[in-house]
């Protein structure tokens, strides 16, 4: 294991242990459960939004650490965010979990921040599901507020709707 793999594998297990945005808020629009079924994970995510920013985000859950330790990467991303800056977000993270290990654009990892550590998680399909569990979830809660990250995606950028 290199230098690079083992500083990625310990940012997933820092925030597996220290679940940041671990709770879910009392002032909530909208929530979301979600469930791996493959594995048994579950997620429950609350989200409130005002004037096109998230301005409230938590969640508790259970499972294995990755599925905990993407909640907690994913709150630090996109608590206080934007909309359009959310949908960018989802869709580079879900690039990189779709790549299946055969690397993404260093601009993307970047953007990704403590999120560029699921890299390698990527190489296996059946623990691609357990990062993308919170995504999930947010994708859903933000659905039942009446916002779509589609709609936010094509907004930001016209090239990447069709």
């Amino acid at each position: 294991m290199n230098e690079l793999d083992r500083l990625y594998q310990q940012v997933i297990l820092d925030h597996s242990r220290e679940r940041h945005g671990e709770g879910l808020p009392q002032d909530a629009q909208a929530t979301s459960h979600q469930v791996n079924p493959t594995c048994g994970d579950e997620i429950d995510l609350g989200v409130r939004v005002e004037n096109g920013v998230i301005v409230s985000l938590g969640w508790q859950g259970q499972g294995c650490s990755i599925s905990q330790a993407s909640a907690s990467v994913m709150h630090d991303l996109v608590d206080g965010a934007d909309l359009e800056a959310v949908a960018r977000l989802e869709r580079d993270f879900s690039t990189l979990m779709h790549s299946r290990g055969q690397g993404v654009d260093e601009a993307i990892l970047d953007g990704l921040e403590d999120a560029a550590a699921f890299e390698g998680v990527s190489k296996y399909p059946n623990r691609v599901k357990c990062a993308l569990l919170a995504w999930m979830a947010l994708k859903d809660a933000l659905a039942r507020t009446g916002t779509s990250l589609a709609t936010h995606q094509a907004q930001e950028d016209p090239e990447q709707t069709g």
